[in-house]
């Protein structure tokens, strides 16, 4: 059961860190590549505790939550004004 939760928090981390991307790459807004590399250190670490999950499931869940703490945002700028919950999700943006 311990494993499944890591895999869906390793899944989570990967799909907002490429929305990340993917607003950056339109943007070029800096704080958005910022959350991106952070997304990629947090995906790191949460493929290891999903690793560490099949042997020790406590060990394995401690470095996921470590990697949740790391995927952490910070203040971003607004690049949606009249986006719906769907494109938001996806990561279109209206500039």
């Amino acid at each position: 059961m311990y494993i499944y939760i890591a895999i869906v928090a390793y899944v989570v981390i990967l799909f907002l860190t490429l929305r990340d991307i993917r607003i950056y790459k339109r943007t070029r807004i800096e704080s958005y590549r910022k959350g991106a590399v952070k997304g990629i250190l947090a995906s790191t670490l949460a493929l290891l505790g999903v690793l560490f999950a099949t042997f020790n499931s406590n060990l394995g869940l401690l470095v996921v939550l470590i990697g949740l703490f790391i995927n952490q945002k910070g203040s971003r700028e607004r690049v949606f004004k009249d986006a719906k919950a769907l494109d938001r999700l996806l990561g279109k943006t209206d500039i």
